[in-house]
């Protein structure tokens, strides 16, 4: 008896294949970010790092192997800072949709997203749409999806004022940030 996709996919395998696909392209993106963090640091533009996952270990494994567990709900993705001195801060999801749904963002993200912001950093949500697109979100945005766009997610063409560009293999993350360099007397200094 032949199966049709549809019935694999909404299977316990298809969802489990699903799911193994899902995380591995969203840990393809994120080194990729990871791969711009460098470049911006080798130009002497900013040094931003992945946050580690908050875990501990339990058993080992021997040769630095080890069985662990979260201890806790994970950070945003990445924290740093700009030339300039301000925080930078912004969370990474990719996803094979047409759309990046609002709720991707978990409560633990949401809320360091807003304190960071609060102190005057720059905070985002970096998306991908299918490995093909990269857009940076400003975190104001992502907040107000509701009242901007009328719904809790945002489509392709709502992203597209975030689009980010690419220069030899590279996400040009940072790309339009004015950095504030503490002269109020003169304009911003944009990356």
């Amino acid at each position: 008896m032949k199966k049709d996709w549809n019935q694999v996919e909404n299977s316990s395998f298809g969802k489990s294949l699903t799911g193994k696909i899902n995380r591995a392209n969203g840990a393809l993106f994120e080194s990729w970010i990871t791969a711009s963090c460098a470049y911006y640091e080798e130009m002497g533009m900013a040094c931003i790092v992945k946050t580690p996952e908050p875990m501990k270990p339990i058993k080992s494994l021997g040769q630095g192997r080890f069985v662990a567990c979260f201890t806790k709900k994970g950070q945003p993705d990445y924290k740093g800072v700009l030339c300039d001195g301000t925080g930078i801060m912004f969370e990474a999801k990719h996803t094979d949709s047409d759309r990046i749904n609002q709720n991707v963002v978990t409560d633990t993200q949401w809320k360091s997203l807003d304190i960071y912001e609060q102190f005057g950093a720059h905070c985002y949500v970096m998306v991908s749409l299918g490995l093909v697109k990269f857009y940076r979100v400003p975190w104001d945005v992502w907040k107000k999806m509701k009242e901007l766009f009328g719904h809790k997610f945002m489509t392709e063409p709502e992203l597209e004022p975030y689009r980010l560009l690419e220069k030899q293999y590279t996400i040009l993350i940072l790309e339009g940030i004015e950095l504030k360099y503490g002269n109020t007397e003169t304009a911003p200094i944009t990356i």
